[in-house]
């Protein structure tokens, strides 16, 4: 919470009213649950869906569900899924085609008919986010699929009071308390009484809050949300290095480093397909069989592939090690020359998911290791 808010408490049994009061707006709520063995995102029908009383336990290449001893709700770190998948999803139609009577006739897709509310979701997502607005809305040619899901969307986050292992959101500066471009901000108090310290940070953040069953907060309250988040923070055990990331990767790009990691790295892709904002795509032409009917749809793409590269006569980037170099120089350096902020906002799916167990966070203090003592300024 920040300094000067004014919080209401609401119990956990009051987010029934949370979901009614945004669906009654038109909102197709999307927030955690459990589902396939993991916390996931997804359209939730009621309160009820959300992960109560679960958790995950998290290394660099493993994730497991866990009950915890509490009823905690939105104690649990980023499951494989992000709020990319709904706003820049890994499939969408961008024309299709009829040939009627020799005349060819195109048609664009349908805009969508969903208007989303995260709920639950946690400030890095949330900071992923903006860099998606900032990479696909903001520039001179904005993606109108993107926009047509983001315009308009509501974004209840809840602060993270339970970061797990690969969480390395501080060195980004994108967690655990809340930032920008929220709605309501929700922080799960769990010690003397289960109950929900919430702030609404726009307009529309208040007119839901008026809504909910919500009383006032005591000192204590305020104090106990913050300590939760202190407390979350002090627990992060995960740091990139100190220092300036795009200088660091730019001077380290000779590195024999590189060479280990691409003796690890089965460059599968799972890290830029779990990542909230590798926005990477290719276009896949369809016919049916007749021919009389095309269709171009855009798919989710990663540097990873072979073929991503691909120009004439083959690859730009063949080998292992120039594709994650490739990958992790654009997260941590050259992202800052397009788009003037950071592509990694700390989550750490990337290294939970990583069938490897590959540690970006460790990556980058090898490098760091292997510049001179002269250049680490």
């Amino acid at each position: 919470m920040r300094d000067g808010e004014t919080a209401v408490l609401l119990d956990p049994s009051g987010l029934d009213r949370l979901f009614a009061a945004l669906t009654r707006r038109g909102y197709t709520v999307i927030g955690p649950t459990v589902r396939d063995g993991a916390i996931t995102l997804a359209e939730l029908g009621s309160a009820g869906q959300l992960p109560y009383g679960w958790d995950a336990g998290t290394e660099a290449g493993h994730y497991r569900l866990r009950r915890r001893d509490d009823d905690a709700v939105f104690a649990h770190s980023a499951g494989p899924q992000s709020l990319k998948q709904f706003l820049h999803p890994p499939r969408a139609r961008l024309w299709a085609a009829d040939r009627v009577s020799g005349v060819i006739g195109t048609d664009e897709p349908e805009p969508p008919t969903k208007r989303y509310a995260f709920v639950g979701v946690h400030p890095c997502d949330v900071a992923a986010m903006a860099v998606l607005d900032q990479v696909l809305a903001a520039g001179r040619y904005p993606d109108p699929a993107y926009t047509a899901r983001r315009d308009g969307t509501f974004v209840a986050v809840a602060e993270c009071v339970a970061p797990s292992a690969t969480c390395f959101c501080t060195s980004m500066g994108t967690g655990p308390g809340a930032g920008r471009g929220i709605d309501l901000v929700l922080t799960e108090i769990l010690d003397g009484g289960h109950r929900l310290l919430v702030a609404a940070r726009t307009p529309a953040g208040a007119e839901v809050l008026a809504e909910l069953p919500t009383r006032p907060a005591g000192l204590d309250d305020v104090l106990a949300a913050g300590a939760a988040v202190d407390h979350a923070a002090a627990s992060i055990t995960r740091h990139l290095p100190e220092e300036p990331l795009p200088a660091l990767i730019a001077d380290t790009r000779g590195s024999a480093h590189w060479d280990d990691v691409a003796s690890r790295c089965l460059t599968c892709g799972n890290c830029t397909m779990v990542c909230p904002t590798c926005f990477c795509t290719t276009t896949e032409d369809v016919t049916d069989l007749t021919g009389e009917h095309a269709e171009r749809w855009r798919l989710w793409d990663s540097c990873f592939s072979l073929d991503f590269s691909y120009l004439h006569g083959g690859p730009v980037r063949a080998s292992g090690r120039s594709r994650y170099r490739q990958w992790i120089s654009h997260k941590l350096g050259t992202w800052h020359d397009q788009f003037g902020m950071s592509g990694c906002v700390g989550c750490g799916r990337c290294i939970a998911w990583c069938p490897a167990g590959i540690d970006i966070t460790r990556e980058a203090a090898a490098l760091a290791a292997t510049r001179p003592a002269k250049d680490r300024s």
